[in-house]
């Protein structure tokens, strides 16, 4: 570990008020800041959190870097909200976990939130799809120099390396990203048990049972079984929770109730946050149509910031302002009590060669999952010479300057909004 790693390390860890303040304002601007500009989904948060905490203020290391992104994955909720969350944490410590989280979320409700009094009042919202014209295609380039970033972080051995290309041909072939996660760190937990000699390293599973009950796929629907009971996401379910069929404080208790349900259970893409909404808001409530919905969530689509915030566009069709704010918070608590009970576990998952080489298999498939979305949304959003011109010259800025991001995704909006004045 270099000087400067070191350095970071401790100086998050001084019993100095006087930095305490410092660094939770680092925390508060920084993320203030990619709350505005993250744009592109959670492969393009990712990316964008590397460079800023990484390689351009050197808070934490590639290795500790990915190490929560992987871990992230293995709890319920937006998975690169969670990270925010769990980055705040690290240099911060709890106020920064807060920090973190509730200043990556807040520019996106706020979007949204006029987005919806827009939709409400005037039956639409103002389009967006010049802006992204430009957007996208930065946000492309910014995800594939991340991507080579960690390549040499992520791929240790040939091996890490084989089962990357695996996961990525798995997620291009369309198995579903849980099972690509699953498989890849139990592949290469198996892997390093096969390697030990006999009699040794079956102890070492006892430390990743904590893991797979937080972490294990879900049944269909977001249940299992857990010790004869029934399991939303990785916690049993008694009586009405999480259904609320009757709430005695009416509309407002349950849409709260609804969103928290979903907001602790639910793992995966937006697609998945989809499923859940029209399950509970179209067909069993019937508050809302399912083409509002599909407008709600084109509008998570395009505004920077979590995917989640589709549900304050929800709360406010709902409830109005109130209502937008209750399921806006409703939604994302689960994320920050889930990540304060992971910061419990991720400082201790190296220290076991088991639950290390866990966390090495889980780390590339997720590896090759940020790959496989990044390929996937440019093949959608690099459409002519001028989107490629774009993804290419940041690419090439990115790699010889140290220029912020929110230089490229200024530009690139500006190109969009210019395309589409002149198209």
């Amino acid at each position: 570990m270099s000087q400067d790693e070191h350095g970071a390390h401790d100086d998050a860890n001084e019993p100095d008020p006087v930095a305490d303040r410092r660094r939770l304002r680092e925390v508060t601007l920084l993320f203030l800041k990619l709350g505005v500009i993250a744009f592109g989904g959670p492969a393009a948060h990712t990316a964008m959190m590397r460079d800023e905490l990484v390689r351009r203020r050197g808070w934490v290391t590639d290795q500790r870097f990915v190490d929560l992104m992987g871990a992230t994955n293995l709890i319920p909720g937006p998975n690169s909200t969670e990270l925010a969350i769990h980055l705040g944490y690290d240099r911060a410590r709890w106020r920064g976990l807060i920090a973190a989280g509730v200043c990556f979320i807040l520019p996106a409700a706020l979007m949204v939130t006029a987005l919806a009094w827009a939709y409400v009042t005037y039956g639409s919202t103002p389009a967006a799809e010049g802006l992204l014209y430009g957007i996208v295609p930065t946000v492309i380039a910014i995800i594939a120099h991340a991507l080579f970033g960690l390549l040499r972080t992520v791929v240790k051995s040939i091996w890490l390396g084989a089962l990357a290309v695996a996961a990525l041909a798995a997620y291009l072939l369309g198995v579903n990203e849980l099972l690509v996660l699953a498989a890849g760190a139990m592949l290469a937990a198996a892997a390093r048990v096969l390697r030990r000699p006999p009699g040794r390293g079956a102890a070492h599973g006892v430390l990743a049972a904590p893991l797979l009950a937080f972490g294990g796929p879900p049944m269909a629907g977001g249940s299992s079984v857990f010790g004869g009971f029934p399991v939303f996401g990785r916690f049993p379910v008694f009586g009405a929770f999480p259904v609320f069929a009757d709430p005695t404080g009416g509309q407002l208790l349950q849409l709260f109730a609804t969103m928290l349900k979903i907001g602790s259970v639910l793992y995966g893409s937006g697609y998945v946050l989809l499923a859940f909404l029209r399950g509970d808001f179209v067909d069993r409530l019937g508050w809302i149509t399912n083409q509002q919905l599909i407008d709600a969530v084109s509008i998570g689509q395009v505004t920077p910031g979590p995917v989640f915030t589709t549900a304050t566009f929800v709360g406010y069709m709902i409830a109005g302002p109130l209502g937008a704010f209750l399921a806006t918070v409703a939604i994302f608590l689960p994320s920050f009590l889930f990540v304060g009970l992971l910061t419990k576990l991720t400082d201790r998952l190296r220290s076991s060669e088991w639950t290390s080489a866990l966390l090495d298999g889980l780390n590339a498939a997720a590896f090759a999952l940020m790959a496989g979305v990044s390929y996937e949304l440019g093949r959608t959003a690099i459409i002519d010479p001028l989107t490629a011109g774009i993804a290419v010259i940041t690419l090439v800025l990115l790699w010889k300057t140290r220029l912020n991001n929110a230089w490229f995704i200024a530009g690139g909006a500006a190109i969009g909004i210019a395309h589409a004045l002149l198209s």
